[in-house]
């Protein structure tokens, strides 16, 4: 392992303190905002005195998913939980020049609004960096009852979303100070933190704060007619506590999401963003307002060939369809590509057409990787591998069956290339083809 050193950034957020390790520079868990419970985020003043930014940022407090533990193992063995957990990281090439300026990716995880953290292991930039010389920046929000429940006479809702508009702000304000550039900050999500970016897209506030976004495996195809899901919840739950332990409030988060079992596939992510409550448009104009903004930002969007069969293996009734004869495994098969088409790629498909036809650039993507062994295939989260993360993250998992580090990183050398390109000029070529990986074609108004 290389020996840390100390590493010094003058930013307007104040002296900040981080490492430097081997070719890499880290600065992490720098408060962007503080947030009392249930209340929008403040933006954090500039320091006087040094911000050690040494130690990760923690994680929301949330829910153990035992089911997600059996496929990624335990996720958190390097984090801590706090309510205080609007913060980011940030890691960059040790050797930029004086005047170098580089482009800016922004990681906001995923994790159904409920789980997931910026700083988990898993998600390591090491090798994005290192090879394309980006600067990343990795941003822990609110999550759950905490960030994405509210309502009349209740939390107001979407804070996590403000959350996010206020890491992004930080970054404007600072990132010349770790050699990024603020005219090209792409924003880069997996799952909700895909979702969550194409509403950042038309949240009041968020215009000009990213140049690009590339959207993994966005789960659009559940974020219309939530209204009565919500309000189910929010009777479910009451009045919330502002001041007692953050377990009680994560019990109520329990019995909210019981509730929303009853309103089918949309129950299986019941947290999320809320249309017609600041920032977001209403429900009824948000088409419109996709529109106006894609003539000012480029989209990369996409998802997995078999995005559901990662909850039809891991889900104890469905996982017994396929040992039913002869019929199991067709059905098994039939249901995966029905949900997976209406829940990620038909929407990406759509999402990318109309900010085609609105005047902006637009890519679409499919990811094919299918690890032989694996049950998994080309399933939800299969695409993370081959974009962050490290070895002793990724090898151990069930996900890539037979397949070895060394040739899934081989693969992802490929994919971070062509991520950081658009990151870089918001342009790819306008078919590619990486056999048994990926597909890209660039959508036209035309098409």
């Amino acid at each position: 392992m290389p020996s840390r050193t100390p590493a010094l950034f003058n930013a307007p957020a104040g002296p900040i303190v981080g490492w430097r390790e081997g070719d890499l520079l880290h600065a992490s868990g720098i408060r962007y905002a503080r947030a009392k419970r249930f209340h929008p985020p403040v933006p954090e003043p500039a320091a006087k005195s040094p911000i050690q930014a040494t130690k990760p940022a923690p994680a929301c407090p949330q829910v153990a998913d035992p089911l997600l533990d059996q496929v990624l193992g335990d996720l958190f063995t390097e984090l801590t939980f706090s309510e205080d957990c609007l913060r980011l990281s940030l890691t960059l090439p040790a050797d930029c020049g004086p005047d170098e300026r580089l482009p800016v990716i922004v990681w906001v995880h995923g994790g159904s609004y409920v789980s997931g953290a910026g700083d988990l292991p898993m998600y390591s930039p090491a090798a994005l960096v290192q090879e394309q010389r980006v600067v990343f920046v990795a941003v822990t929000y609110r999550l759950g009852l905490l960030g994405f429940l509210g309502g009349e006479g209740a939390a107001p809702p979407n804070l996590g979303l403000l959350d996010l508009r206020e890491a992004l702000r930080w970054v404007q304000r600072n990132i010349t100070a770790f050699k990024g550039d603020p005219a090209l900050v792409t924003l880069l999500g997996h799952s909700s933190g895909a979702d969550a970016i194409a509403h950042l897209l038309v949240a009041e506030g968020a215009r000009g704060l990213f140049r690009r976004v590339i959207m993994h495996s966005a789960p659009l195809g559940l974020s219309h007619n939530r209204l009565a899901m919500n309000q189910a919840m929010l009777r479910a739950t009451g009045a919330l506590p502002a001041h007692a332990p953050v377990e009680e409030v994560l019990a109520y988060q329990e019995r909210a999401q019981r509730v929303a079992r009853r309103f089918g596939l949309k129950g299986g992510m019941p947290f999320g963003t809320q249309y017609g409550a600041y920032p977001l448009p209403t429900e009824a104009s948000v088409e419109r307002a996709w529109e106006a903004a894609a003539p000012e930002v480029d989209v990369l969007i996409g998802g997995t060939a078999h995005e559901t069969r990662f909850f039809a293996v891991i889900s104890p009734t469905l996982r017994l369809l396929p040992q039913v004869p002869l019929l199991g495994p067709r059905v098994t098969n039939l249901l995966t590509a029905l949900s997976s088409r209406y829940i990620y790629l038909g929407p990406a498909h759509a999402f990318a057409h109309r900010h085609a036809r609105a005047g902006g650039r637009a890519y679409l993507f499919l990811v094919t990787f299918a690890p032989a062994g694996s049950d998994f295939g080309g399933a939800h989260t299969i695409d993370l591998p081959l974009l962050l993360g490290l070895p002793e993250q990724w090898a151990a998992t069930p996900l890539l069956g037979q397949a070895t580090w060394s040739q899934v990183n081989a693969l992802g050398r490929q994919v971070r290339q062509h991520w950081a390109d658009f990151a870089r000029t918001g342009t790819l070529p306008a078919s590619l083809d990486i056999p048994g990986v990926l597909r890209v074609d660039q959508v036209t108004s035309s098409a």
